[in-house]
């Protein structure tokens, strides 16, 4: 297939490979880069190709599974998981975890091996990529455990956002849950998630974080579950939650 070559108006080809699960969209482009995405027997070489649904789309040979209702799932990722399918330090992953209890998933966003708390996972790649976009203005929820006394004053001027090293920081906002002797617990919310924001942001403030939990993402919170559990949002709510919020 030519670089460049449309399939029609129909949509490109690593949304609808996101759409059947198999992997995020953001994946998809690199498996593509990588030559190993056909259409009718031919590979794709160019990120924009479009394609209808009546085309045969392969990846390394294999069709692509047959797409399902999306579902969602709260994990709370408990600490030492590291948020990939395959890890080349050979650590334990969240996806290892959880192989014999859910089908293949992608997950919304990642949290750090050093982080733990709500994990949402979904067998619907474009809705991963949805839920992470910075336009859909998704609030992420977090308490932070750092180490001494912190100025919360000094921390509200992130609500106008910061740039550090060269990378812009959108509103952030800090608020005072726990001011102990030696420690101090803050609730923190997000809207963009970019990687480690938070541990970048306390480490500008000279501030040591000695735990992250990720409490809520959205609508969705941790709820009662505990480390290494997971839970599947009913299919009611997940629908009414992506027709009334995410198309607007």
């Amino acid at each position: 297939m030519n670089q460049g070559q449309d399939q029609g108006q129909g949509e490109r080809v690593s949304k609808h490979i996101a759409r059947s699960g198999l992997c995020s969209r953001r994946e998809a482009d690199r498996w593509i880069e990588k030559g190993r995405v056909q259409i009718d027997g031919k590979t794709v070489i160019a990120l924009g190709t479009r394609v209808k649904s009546a085309l045969q789309i392969t990846v390394d040979g294999k069709s692509l599974p047959q797409q399902s209702a999306p579902r969602l799932w709260r994990f709370y990722k408990p600490v030492g998981l590291v948020t990939t399918h395959k890890d080349p330090e050979g650590r334990p992953t969240v996806f290892s975890a959880l192989a014999k209890k859910l089908p293949r998933v992608v997950s919304v966003g990642r949290l750090d091996m050093y982080s733990e708390g709500l994990l949402l996972l979904t067998n619907d790649g474009m809705l991963a990529r949805t839920l992470e976009l910075p336009k859909s203005k998704i609030k992420r929820h977090y308490r932070v455990c750092v180490e001494g006394h912190v100025d919360v004053e000094k921390l509200s001027a992130l609500k106008k956002g910061i740039d550090i090293e060269g990378v812009r920081y959108e509103g952030i906002h800090i608020g005072l849950e726990k001011q102990k002797k030696n420690t101090c617990w803050l609730h923190i919310i997000l809207q963009e998630g970019k990687n480690r924001e938070i541990r970048r942001i306390m480490t500008f403030f000279g501030y040591t974080i000695l735990k992250l939990i990720r409490t809520k993402y959205g609508p969705f919170d941790l709820g009662n579950l505990k480390p290494g559990e997971v839970e599947e949002v009913p299919s009611a709510v997940l629908d009414d939650y992506i027709s009334r919020d995410l198309r607007k």
